[in-house]
């Protein structure tokens, strides 16, 4: 039997309880897919933490970050911790996928809204303008490279020149 299967979980589902120790709990509503990319992209951060620990720790916090582990508890959220969270999520979810690939703002919506995703979704391409302005991620519209400030419609997301 695994460790998290032996884990025990709070009352209220907050915390599991492993070998004595209390931990926060993921963000039960996180839809199974992205959830399964977080914990997929941990899973790797964790494994390269030993020989790479510059790289991999701020990867190991992001993940941690968008499940809900870390940062302002999921179940009473702050904006400034959402505006956190959403930003952790599109980091990790662009490490976990191919260089190339892209994500769109409401993947990190539908991670830290859960079923109200949509009332984040300002918030998402806030916090996305933010990081391209950092030139972390960049913003595309049709494959082509654009400036959020001035983007009527969806948008995708992709690693920056300073990812």
């Amino acid at each position: 039997m695994t460790e998290a299967a032996r884990a025990e979980v709070t009352a209220d589902g907050r915390y599991i309880v492993v070998k004595g120790r209390r931990w926060r709990a993921s963000d039960p509503a996180i839809p199974e897919s992205l959830r399964q990319e977080l914990v997929a992209e941990l899973m790797a951060a964790r494994r390269d933490v030993r020989t790479d620990p510059e790289t991999a720790r701020p990867r190991v916090q992001d993940a941690k970050v968008a499940l809900g582990e870390r940062g302002d508890p999921w179940w009473d959220p702050t904006p400034e911790g959402q505006r956190v969270r959403l930003a952790a999520a599109m980091r990790a979810l662009l490490r976990h996928r191919s260089p190339e690939a892209t994500i769109c703002p409401s993947d990190a919506a539908r991670i830290v809204g859960g079923t109200s995703w949509r009332d984040l979704m300002d918030m998402a391409r806030d916090v996305a303008k933010g990081l391209a302005g950092d030139e972390v991620l960049v913003v595309r519209q049709r494959g082509i490279d654009i400036n959020l400030a001035t983007a009527v419609g969806p948008v995708r997301l992709a690693r920056g020149r300073r990812w």
